[in-house]
């Protein structure tokens, strides 16, 4: 009972945190953000591009502090690389949980640019963080049934058009695009759904990472491959701040842009969409085996 008790205090506690330094935040990064879209000279949009770039690293200190205070989550990482804060990367991830993010944002803060993600629509309706993503230039996704598309084929293209501006943005500044290319978070009922020919994976999906390479290719400075496993068992994030969550560990590996895959157009190269499905399940095979050997490993 005292124990069920003192858990409780503590997710309480530390959402109130979280609201607390999202706040103090999230404030001063709208009023920049209102500078930088109001005056649009070159010097002042640079000047405000960092401050915006220091106000998410010191907000996301902030909740790493909590990861390490409040919970005993200890994270192991191998193969990080060195500091490459003023690179352009396109970050292919695993799924595992909600927690998958402010894990990788401990990971690489100050040492690799900005992380942005593709967010779905609805979420800049999230209450604070909304309107943060906004300000930072996330781009923002509707998704669409096959049963839209049927009715309406123009949708298709919609996403396609949306990523394409969002990577105009990006590449004249320092910046990492996350992909989660399982599209979800990994799940049993899914996996067995899939008839997934990976034991720890969901299928990847290669579109939305092949429209970013189209977009940005040849700017682009590396891929960075990032395996998450939880070998004590995942949760969300109310089980991190209620302390269920014992250990996470992370591999990393930077990879070069197949060259071949530069100035190729997804949307209607059929052997370029077959050579890069191709070169994503084989470098999700290695995932799966990266996975097993850490799961093995935490074992001993």
């Amino acid at each position: 009972m005292i124990h069920r008790i003192g858990r409780s205090l503590r997710i309480v506690g530390a959402t109130m945190l979280l609201t607390l330094n999202s706040l103090v935040h999230v404030a001063p990064l709208m009023t920049v953000a209102l500078v930088k879209a109001l005056l649009r000279v070159e010097p002042v949009r640079r000047i405000c591009d960092r401050w915006l770039m220091a106000l998410v690293a010191s907000w996301i200190d902030v909740n790493s502090w909590m990861m390490d205070h409040l919970t005993h989550l200890q994270v192991s990482v191998e193969g990080l690389p060195d500091a490459m804060p003023n690179g352009r990367f396109l970050m292919l991830c695993n799924h595992q949980s909600w927690v998958d993010i402010p894990v990788l944002q401990k990971v690489f803060n100050r040492r690799l640019p900005m992380l942005r993600f593709f967010l779905k629509s609805q979420l800049i309706w999230v209450p604070i963080l909304g309107l943060a993503w906004w300000a930072l230039d996330f781009p923002f996704m509707k998704r669409y049934t096959r049963e839209q598309i049927a009715r309406r084929p123009e949708l298709a293209g919609r996403d396609i058009e949306a990523t394409r501006k969002a990577c105009r943005k990006y590449r004249d500044i320092p910046v990492v695009i996350g992909a989660f290319v399982e599209g979800t978070r990994f799940m049993s009922e899914k996996h067995a759904a899939q008839n997934s020919p990976y034991k720890h994976l969901l299928k990847p999906r290669a579109g939305g990472t092949a429209f970013v390479l189209d977009a940005m290719g040849e700017v682009l400075d590396g891929i960075i491959d990032v395996t998450l496993v939880y070998p004590h068992g995942r949760g969300e994030l109310f089980d991190l701040f209620a302390d269920r969550i014992p250990e996470v560990r992370v591999n990393v590996r930077v990879l070069p842009v197949p060259p071949e895959f530069k100035g190729r157009d997804y949307h209607t190269d059929q052997a370029f969409r077959r050579d890069f499905q191709n070169w994503l399940n084989e470098l999700w095979t290695e995932k799966d085996a990266t996975i097993q050997r850490l799961l093995e490993r935490a074992a001993h």
